[in-house]
């Protein structure tokens, strides 16, 4: 029924992983790889992972939740698709569920993280965000600190964007949205956690664009932009949701729903100040 969802188990035991870069306050490791399908690249990510517990996350989940509401708000950004697969780690065998997305660089485009970009290009005295709306960026900017709110991203930091540019063609441009993994209730692991956990509280974040408050940065989203933005509905849920009860306990689910249509609520009153 979801063209997102793979739930056949896929043999993927070839695909070699390695770890990335792990988030300041993240236990575990992100690991990451890729294959070439019909002469264009694909990457896979996992959830949090250790060599004692195996994979202990759903950030892959998360992924796609984001997807979709970025999907239902009209926002460019890079897509996902969530798979159960057979994987191999160290020569240990796996059964669980990943997230696959495609390459979307562009022909003769090269990446660069965009705090990267920022040191070699930025004015004198400039903030991020000025660098940003200098370059045209305004409404990306706008879309991402939104997204950011709803799901409460807490992992913005400057690689999470990504400069792309072309030097034969002289064109320059930011990355769709990507890596929203450690978002929602990503820190919650059984029953007990989900119970505890305040889905309003203003959590630390991670971002380059802003303060470490998510709530705060709402302040810093164009006036105009709040005029066309689309409404989010009670009846999205099954949009944003559906087909994840075979990933995740309902528990989960009612949690993470409750967590966005409460922060969307209060975006509205944001809104409409």
């Amino acid at each position: 029924m979801f063209s997102d969802i793979i739930a056949v188990p896929q043999d993927l035991r070839h695909l070699i992983w390695s770890q990335t870069r792990r988030s300041s306050g993240t236990t575990g490791s992100f690991l990451k790889s890729y294959d070439d399908f019909r002469q264009q690249r694909r990457y896979y990510k996992l959830s949090s992972f250790d060599a004692f517990h195996g994979i202990t996350g759903h950030e892959c989940v998360n992924e796609l939740i984001a997807d979709r509401l970025l999907t239902l708000f009209g926002f460019p950004h890079l897509h996902y698709t969530l798979i159960s697969a057979n994987i191999i780690i160290d020569s240990t065998e796996y059964h669980t569920w990943l997230c696959r997305s495609d390459n979307f660089r562009q022909f003769g485009e090269r990446k660069l993280a965009l705090d990267t970009f920022y040191q070699l290009e930025r004015s004198a005295g400039e903030s991020p965000l000025d660098f940003c709306i200098r370059h045209g960026w305004r409404t990306y900017l706008d879309q991402m600190l939104l997204i950011d709110y709803l799901i409460l991203n807490r992992d913005r930091h400057g690689a999470n964007m990504e400069v792309l540019q072309n030097p034969k063609e002289k064109t320059i441009r930011l990355a769709p949205l990507f890596d929203h993994g450690i978002s929602l209730v990503f820190s919650c692991h059984d029953e007990r956690s989900l119970r505890t956990f305040d889905v309003m509280e203003d959590r630390p974040v991670q971002s380059f664009i802003g303060s470490r408050s998510s709530r705060e940065n709402l302040s810093l989203i164009s006036a105009s932009f709040w005029d066309d933005l689309l409404e989010l509905h009670e009846s999205d849920r099954f949009q944003i949701l559906g087909g994840l009860e075979l990933v995740l306990p309902e528990v989960y689910l009612d949690t993470i729903w409750n967590m966005i249509w409460r922060r969307w609520q209060s975006l509205e009153s944001i809104r409409h100040t």
